[in-house]
């Protein structure tokens, strides 16, 4: 093959230097040694040459061009440089030896950006309007917080009888012992309609992995799943056959009651629409009924209703709906009238639901809502303090740019101009 050899920049002492090694016979690539000597001043010199074929072309290849390998290296003597070309044959794109990768803008973060330039003047009223934005969000949050009425009463220590004071699982487990409990809770403020009504438990991990998985929602759903348990194992089976729905989600479902009287007039607690719509269309089916449920031999919670569907049974669907921390409130009902200040409630409990085995607290909670939902002042105490904060950083910067104000862009203020020599004080 007869090889056109360039070497840029032009040096024909150098071409001569080049010189093609014939010991290698590998018929894919070119290996070229340089013989010449090189001075100490040129270790560093950076070179690049190419290679052309000079073969005739025939006529059924006029269209094919030449192959052309290209290269660059440090000089150093004896020092040998093997160059491929594409092995496919393709001439559409230019082989190099290194691994250096073709370029473009996307590659070397060259497309068009925008990149504005923080001066004091933006910075200082980028703050100024977070923080004129974030405090009034803050103060009305902070506000609606504070209009919702809440009522609590924690009643679990209370239920329980002294003479049991000591032995609480013994008295929560045994049948014979009489669970009703009487709370009276006065009304302060006033409760506009509707009052809703929650259970609030306390030390119940319901994200426990486990328990989060111990259902079956293909059964839940459909009867034609019903026999689908796979992962409900305990509560699968009975010796009655198959536990729907099964799992200990469901077996452990709150089972306390209330009865509210305000005024020695009894009020009814509407449990109608208590549960998401989402929840009781599409994830509990209209042709599933409970079947053997509670009937092993150890009993969890609630006890459901066989000839109701489960998509009737908001109860269930509401404990369903797993919490993600250990202290959660789930929605009981609504009480469909105004309760004015000073009014007695009289609250008949049964107390069922044990959780003195594991060390849980029960909260019986009645509380209105606003704008923004219940009462949590963690939102508006949040945007208070991000807006204070904004605010003070952008006086600080005020007072620094009008105590020691600097131009922009000036290069005394970098680091090997302030320091020339390297040195640091």
């Amino acid at each position: 093959m007869d090889l056109d050899l360039n070497i840029w920049p032009s040096n024909e002492k150098m071409v001569k230097m080049l010189k093609p090694n014939t010991e290698k016979n590998n018929p894919r690539c070119l290996v070229f040694v340089y013989t010449g000597q090189i001075k100490p001043q040129q270790q560093t010199d950076f070179i690049s040459f190419s290679v052309f074929s000079k073969e005739k072309r025939e006529k059924k290849n006029k269209n094919k061009k030449p192959f052309v390998l290209e290269t660059s290296f440090s000089l150093s003597s004896g020092a040998e440089f093997q160059m491929s070309p594409n092995p496919k044959g393709n001439d559409d794109a230019i082989r190099r030896s290194s691994k250096k990768p073709k370029y473009s803008k996307f590659t070397q973060q060259e497309l068009p950006a925008c990149k504005p330039i923080l001066t004091p003047g933006w910075v200082i009223s980028t703050f100024i309007v977070v923080g004129v934005v974030f405090i009034p969000i803050g103060l009305a949050s902070l506000f609606a917080s504070q209009r919702v009425v809440e009522i609590v009463d924690r009643y679990d220590t209370e239920c329980v009888p002294q003479s049991f004071g000591f032995k609480k699982v013994d008295f929560i487990r045994r049948t014979d012992t009489n669970k009703t409990c009487v709370r009276v809770l006065n009304v302060i403020k006033h409760m506009k309609s509707p009052v809703f009504v929650y259970y609030e438990l306390d030390n119940f991990y319901q994200n426990h992995r486990r328990y989060v998985k111990s259902r079956s929602d293909k059964q839940l759903r459909s009867r034609a799943f019903e026999g689908h348990t796979d992962k409900c194992e305990p509560e699968d089976k009975t010796d009655k056959g198959t536990i729907v729905p099964c799992g200990l989600i469901a077996w452990s479902m709150f089972n306390d009651t209330y009865g509210f009287t305000v005024n020695d007039k009894r009020v009814e607690v509407n449990k109608r629409n208590i549960a998401w719509k989402s929840d009781k269309h599409s994830k509990f089916g209209s042709n599933v009924y409970p079947k053997n449920f509670q009937s092993g031999g150890l009993i969890g919670g609630a006890k459901l209703n066989e000839s109701i569907p489960l998509s009737e049974q908001e109860d269930l669907i509401v404990w369903m709906r797993t919490a993600a921390l250990p202290t959660f409130r789930k929605l009981y009902g609504r009480i469909e009238r105004d309760l004015e200040p000073n009014d007695k409630i009289t609250v008949v409990i049964q107390n069922n639901y044990n959780t003195y085995s594991f060390g849980g607290k029960k909260k019986l909670v009645l509380s209105t809502t606003s704008w923004i939902g219940g009462k949590n002042d963690f939102l508006g105490i949040a945007y208070l303090t991000v807006g204070g904060l904004c605010l003070f950083l952008a006086l600080s910067f005020i007072i620094v740019y009008i105590v020691k104000p600097r131009p922009l862009g000036d290069p005394s203020f970098l680091s090997w101009n302030r320091n020339p020599a390297g040195h640091f004080n």
